[in-house]
């Protein structure tokens, strides 16, 4: 399981995500975030209010963070997080931006998960499990929330969260209910390169889940022995082309394509959804390649089309995105409702600001030339908006040290409160690491 991450401030996301890489965890390869690249452009979370997080790492492997929100109601949280293993953060100042915030992005091709080197001491083994803990304490609420999460085996990843509420209402009779409530969600979550599944169990309502996710095409590494790029020019030669290959159609999108589905049951309800994805192929990432990558365009616009549906509900929807250049992205999405014929169609995108670096001495500015200069990403900008009147800008950038989010969403049909919510986030995160 994944932790939900709109309510999270960048230093907690920015902590995830470096746990993920440092073990090895390929957490895009699960349906639920099979939207991921399309939602960073349609769904980006307005900050509500004003809200300000200080972080710091005194080590590699213990992180501390604590928030306040001063707008529209005085409320804050104190949050730590232990990981097994060290992690190389850096500052907020220091930190590469595009690793902080939810962007449009072409994912790398899944493979299979690489286990933990073993460690022999004396003939016995003593190399230990890869695991994160992190608990968050809510002011004055009292809510905790608590996330463990570790991986069994190279493929299996078990997470547990739960969420503590204490005097969360009224029992009958109206008296108090002063034990509070809790909820707990266990979570498994096996990852083969080819294959991604997910089993969940929430104790509210006792509900069962099960997700799939299929990869296909032959860039997909599933541990398969030998070299992959052999075996997949042998297989070719050997049989006729799929539809679902990158060369099937010369002059079209090379890339590859992802389905899954979705089943969830409790004594009270149950569901079902099923999506499709394709994706066109990331661009290489070796040296040679990443220092032409901003002077030569990419073989071809990187871009991610979607398509969800929900038979209960009877919800479709699809989406179409793709970066037009080298710094916008554009998606739009198309939603239908097969009972009711109702419809909606969202746009959005994304535009980085960038900033020429100056040379830092008069020997730099001589030697510099146009195909030697670079630029520095300074923020970026997000909009969205939709046929139902929902226009929504999100400005995400630094200023010095800090990482800063300013938003504003709007509902442009409502003539007597046009603006819903208005905000800004100001976070700052520091790492010993990164000062030495």
């Amino acid at each position: 399981m994944s932790i939900d991450q709109d309510g999270l401030h960048p230093f907690v996301k920015y902590v995830l995500r470096k746990y993920y890489q440092a073990t090895g965890w390929n957490d895009d390869n699960q349906y639920s975030n099979l939207t991921r690249s399309s939602d960073a452009l349609l769904d980006f979370s307005i900050p509500r209010g004003l809200q300000f997080s200080i972080s710091k790492a005194p080590n590699p492997q213990f992180q501390t963070s604590y928030r306040l929100n001063v707008l529209p109601s005085l409320s804050g949280s104190i949050g730590y997080i232990f990981s097994s293993c060290g992690l190389d953060l850096k500052s907020s100042g220091d930190v590469r931006f595009k690793d902080v915030v939810d962007r449009f992005k072409v994912y790398q091709i899944p493979k299979r998960p690489d286990g933990k080197e073993e460690e022999w001491l004396a003939g016995k083994r003593v190399d230990t499990r890869d695991y994160l803990l992190s608990g968050q304490l809510y002011i004055p609420t009292g809510q905790l929330q608590a996330f463990y999460t570790t991986r069994w085996s190279p493929t299996l990843q078990a997470s547990v969260s739960c969420i503590n509420e204490p005097n969360s209402g009224t029992l009958a009779g109206g008296r108090e209910n002063d034990n509070g409530s809790g909820r707990l969600l266990l979570s498994l979550q096996h990852d083969t390169g080819r294959w991604g599944s997910e089993y969940t169990w929430e104790s509210d309502g006792s509900m069962f889940g099960l997700r799939v996710l299929r990869n296909f095409g032959r860039h997909v590494n599933d541990g398969l022995e030998g070299n992959s790029t052999t075996f997949a020019q042998d297989e070719r030669r050997s049989r006729p082309k799929r539809v679902d290959e990158e060369d099937a159609m010369e002059g079209g999108l090379r890339g590859r394509i992802s389905a899954g589905a979705e089943l969830y049951v409790s004594p009270d309800s149950a569901g079902v959804s099923t999506a499709v994805r394709f994706t066109t192929l990331p661009e290489p990432t070796n040296s040679s390649d990443t220092a032409s990558s901003s002077k030569c365009p990419p073989t071809q616009p990187p871009t991610t089309i979607t398509a969800y549906f929900t038979p209960v509900t009877g919800h479709f929807s699809t989406t179409y995105a793709a970066r037009v250049s080298r710094d916008l992205a554009l998606c739009s999405r198309f939603s239908f409702n097969v009972y009711d014929y109702e419809s909606d169609w969202t746009m959005g995108g994304e535009w980085w600001m960038r900033r020429r670096k100056l040379p830092t001495n008069e020997q730099d500015s001589l030697e510099e030339t146009p195909s030697t200069s670079s630029d520095e990403i300074q923020g970026v900008v997000k909009a969205r908006f939709s046929t139902s009147a929902d226009v929504s800008f999100l400005w995400e950038g630094r200023i010095r040290n800090a990482l800063v989010s300013l938003g504003v969403k709007s509902n442009l049909s409502d003539r007597t409160k046009p603006i819903k919510s208005i905000g800004m986030e100001l976070a700052y995160f520091s790492s010993d690491e990164s000062s030495e």
